[in-house]
């Protein structure tokens, strides 16, 4: 199964969503958080809804927005967000045989980011702020240090059978 923008987009939902921070353009970074949390990225007929629900705000402001910030994605992503440092202390640490495993592991060739099955996302960051930990991979907000090739194949392993 190929991974596609195919959610279908609740309109009801995006009301409460929109709602619930008081209908103010001065929220839209909260109003987009939240609806990246709901479908994993930024459907763009959510955002054209936002635009056009919200007064002050057309859908281009909140494309704009929506671009101008790494945190959003207009990409559906996995439900495992995985994120390798390729900063200097993790590539000469190994973290790219870390990367590498991770892609053999996932089916996942250069230049895919998400898996196959919608499970797993995977990119590189310039860094993670943990230095000392080189190399380190993170997945969903938990940190893994000291990052080998066989240790995350087991990470991995434990993530896919949490799946079945």
């Amino acid at each position: 199964m190929s991974v596609e923008n195919t959610h279908k987009i609740d309109t009801s939902k995006l009301d409460e969503i929109i709602k619930s921070y008081e209908c103010k353009k001065s929220n839209l970074i909260a109003i987009l958080q939240k609806v990246q949390e709901v479908y994993r990225y930024l459907p763009e007929e959510a955002m054209i809804y936002i635009g056009t629900k919200i007064e002050g705000l057309s859908p281009a402001t909140v494309f704009g927005v929506a671009t101008f910030y790494a945190q959003f994605s207009l990409e559906p992503k996995g439900k495992y967000e995985i994120k390798v440092c390729d900063g200097t202390a993790c590539h000469v640490r190994g973290s790219m045989p870390v990367l590498n495993a991770i892609r053999a592991k996932l089916n996942m060739p250069e230049g895919q980011l998400t898996s196959e099955n919608g499970m797993f996302s995977l990119e590189t960051v310039s860094c993670l702020g943990a230095c000392g930990l080189a190399p380190v991979v993170v997945i969903n907000d938990k940190v893994y240090p000291q990052m080998t090739s066989d240790a995350i194949t087991i990470v991995l392993d434990t993530l896919m059978k949490e799946e079945d």
